[in-house]
C-alpha cells in the first residue's frame, strides 16, 4: 500500500493476522509492517544469486582456462609438426618426415583423450555398454597395472567369488581403473601396497540414499592405497575438472572427474574414503546386470576382410568436409563405391533414389533440420534392410549405446582410426540382414 513520507509515496508490505471475535460473526485484524523484513530477504536472495553466479563463473573460468592450456600445447605439437613436414618435403629432406608424423599423431591422440575425458565428466560421451565380468577385466589388466605402478608397490587383487555381471563400457572401465592405479602410485612415492577388490553389495533404502543411488544390487570395485591420503577439503573438490594437487604441468586434473562422469552415466556412483598419512580408498558402485558377460572377440575382429566386394556402395553423410573427404577416400581405396552428402535432406534424397546402398555411414549431429538418427529411421522406411553406422563425437541427440540402437545399427566414436572404420564397415557388411520384426537390440 502507498504511504506518505516526506512528500513521496512508497509501497509498504503489511502482514495481517485475523481472528474471529468471541460470540460474534465479526473478525478482528492486526496489521504489521514487514517492509524491512521483505527488503532484507530480497537483499539476501540477491546476494545468494550473486554468489552462485560468481562461483559458476569461477568454475567456468577454471574449466576453460585448463582446456585452453592443454589444447594450446597439443595444437602447438600438431601445427608445428605439419609445418616442418611441409618444409622438409619442399627441401627434399624426407628422412625427418616420419618423425614429425609420429609427433603430430601422438598429439592428436592426446587431444582425443582430453575431449573424451571432458565428455565423460559432463556425462555426454558415447558409451558402448556390454555385460562385463569385472574379475575377468582385472585379470586381463593385472600385468599392465603391475608394470605401471612399478616394483616398489605391492599389488594385491581380491576377487569376490561368483561376482555379478554389470552393464558397462569395458574400455571406459579399463581407463578408469588404470587412472585410479596411477593416482595411487603417485600417492606412494616411497612404495606401499595397492589393493584392488571386488564385492557384491545389496543397498537397502538408507544405504542407497546415503550414496545417492536407488536401492538395489551393485558391484563394488575398490582401489585402496597406503599413500599420503587427502584432507577433507581436497576430497570435497576431488571430482572438480582441472582441480589437481600435483605440480604445474603434471596431470590435467581431469582423471577423477572423468571417472565420476563415466560412473554416473553408467548408473553408478563414486565415493572417496581417505585419511592423511594413512591412505585412500576409491569405491566405484556399478549396478548389477542380469545376463552373462560377453567374451572378448578382438582377434576375430582383426581378421575380418577389409576389401570391398563387387558392387558394395556406402553413403557417407557428414557436414564436415574434411571428415567426409577422409572417410570417402578410405572407402574408395578399399574398393567401395562412395556417395557423399553434406546434410540430412541431401542424404535422404540419395536414399529415395534407385542407387544401390549397402551401408549408410552418417554423423549424428547434422544441419538441415534432420539429425543422423532421423535420417537412418527414414531410410529404414524406404529400405528396411539398410545397415547404418553412426559416427559421432557427441551423441546426446540420438540413441547411444547398443541397447538403444536397432539391429543392423552400430556406432563409432570420433576421432577414430581409419583401419578401425574399415574393420567396422567390413564386419557390418558381413552380417546378414535383421529379420523383420526384430529391429530392436
Amino acid at each position: 500500500m502507498p504511504a506518505g513520507g516526506g512528500g513521496e509515496e512508497a509501497w509498504r508490505w503489511i502482514a495481517w493476522t485475523l481472528a474471529p471475535e468471541p460470540g460474534s460473526l465479526r473478525l478482528s485484524g492486526v496489521g504489521r509492517d514487514v517492509t524491512a523484513e521483505k527488503a532484507q530477504a530480497e537483499a539476501l536472495r540477491q546476494a545468494e544469486d550473486a554468489l552462485r553466479q560468481s562461483q559458476k563463473m569461477e568454475a567456468v573460468g577454471q574449466l576453460t582456462g585448463g582446456i585452453a592450456h592443454d589444447f594450446n600445447n597439443l595444437l602447438a605439437g600438431i601445427t608445428g609438426s605439419l609445418e616442418l613436414i611441409r618444409t622438409r618435403i619442399g627441401q627434399g629432406r624426407l628422412a625427418d618426415v616420419d618423425r614429425y608424423l609420429v609427433a603430430a599423431h601422438g598429439a592428436a591422440k592426446r587431444a582425443a583423450a582430453l575431449t573424451h575425458r571432458l565428455l565423460a565428466f559432463s556425462r555426454r560421451q558415447t558409451l558402448d555398454p556390454k555385460p562385463v565380468n569385472i574379475n575377468q577385466l582385472i585379470r586381463g589388466m593385472e600385468e599392465l597395472i603391475g608394470r605401471t605402478v612399478g616394483p616398489a608397490i605391492r599389488l594385491q587383487v581380491v576377487e569376490a567369488p561368483e561376482l555379478w555381471t554389470t552393464l558397462v563400457d569395458p574400455n571406459q572401465l579399463e581407463n578408469a581403473l588404470l587412472n585410479l592405479c596411477i593416482n595411487a602410485r603417485d600417492a606412494m612415492p616411497d612404495g606401499g601396497r595397492l589393493t584392488i577388490e571386488t564385492r557384491n553389495v545389496s543397498l537397502a533404502a538408507e544405504a542407497a540414499w546415503d550414496r545417492d543411488l536407488p536401492p538395489g544390487e551393485y558391484l563394488l570395485l575398490s582401489v585402496t592405497d597406503t599413500g599420503s591420503g587427502m584432507p577433507p577439503e581436497v576430497v570435497k573438490r576431488a571430482f572438480d575438472p582441472f582441480f589437481t594437487t600435483k605440480p604445474l604441468g603434471v596431470g590435467t586434473g581431469l582423471g577423477l572427474s572423468m571417472i565420476y562422469g563415466f560412473t554416473r552415466q553408467s548408473g553408478g556412483q563414486v565415493r572417496i574414503v581417505s585419511e592423511v598419512g594413512v591412505g585412500t580408498m576409491m569405491k566405484l558402485y556399478l549396478p548389477r546386470h542380469d545376463g552373462r558377460a560377453e567374451p572378448a572377440d578382438a582377434a576375430a575382429e582383426a581378421e575380418l576382410p577389409q576389401r570391398a566386394r563387387q558392387g558394395e556402395t556406402v553413403l557417407v553423410i557428414d557436414d564436415e568436409p574434411t571428415v567426409r573427404m577422409l572417410v570417402t577416400d578410405v572407402l574408395r581405396d578399399l574398393g567401395y563405391t562412395a556417395i557423399e552428402a553434406e546434410d540430412g535432406p541431401a542424404g535422404l534424397k540419395v536414399l529415395r533414389s534407385a542407387a544401390r546402398i549397402s551401408l549408410l555411414v552418417t554423423d549424428v549431429g547434422l544441419p538441415g533440420g534432420m539429425n543422423g538418427r532421423q535420417v537412418a529411421d527414414a531410410g529404414r522406411v524406404l529400405r528396411p534392410d539398410l545397415k547404418v553406422l553412426f559416427i559421432t563425437g557427441y551423441a546426446e541427440t540420438a540413441a547411444t549405446g547398443g541397447s538403444l540402437l536397432d539391429a543392423g545399427m552400430q556406432m563409432l566414436t570420433k576421432p577414430f582410426a581409419m583401419d578401425a572404420l574399415a574393420r567396422k564397415i567390413a564386419a557390418m557388411l558381413e552380417e546378414p540382414p535383421a529379420p523383420a520384426g526384430d529391429r530392436r537390440r
